[in-house]
């Protein structure tokens, strides 16, 4: 069996994935088989992450809209019930949004729930 040398396209594969991993710490960013498994959890993590952001950022905007309801005398759950019974459309982002900016307008919100 004849040897192979990797040549230019294995220097070519090894440039790019050094190159994706620039700024690893140690081992991972300079050998590239090490370079490489850090690459592939680099990339499960990203994609997990971005699912978990929506969650995050969802838990966010509850906690900013039972800060500005328990500062008008109401809580999130009871809200939100109140909320859906009287048809208001706006997400909780929406909500979240206009109690932090606006606390006039989600006064007048928070009484046509009410």
């Amino acid at each position: 069996m004849p040897r192979v040398k990797k040549g230019t396209i294995g220097a070519k594969r090894r440039r790019s994935v050094l190159k994706k991993a620039k700024g690893f710490r140690n081992a991972r960013s300079t050998k590239e088989r090490q370079a490489k498994v850090a690459l592939t959890k680099a990339g499960v993590y990203a994609f997990a992450h971005r699912k978990d952001k929506k969650n995050d950022f969802r838990r966010l905007w509850s906690v900013r809209l039972n800060a500005a309801l328990r500062e008008n005398g109401s809580t999130y759950s009871t809200f939100i019930g109140k909320a859906k019974k009287a048809g208001v459309i706006l997400n909780r982002k929406m909500l979240s949004e206009i109690a932090a900016e606006h606390p006039d307008l989600f006064k007048k919100i928070l009484e046509k729930v009410k």
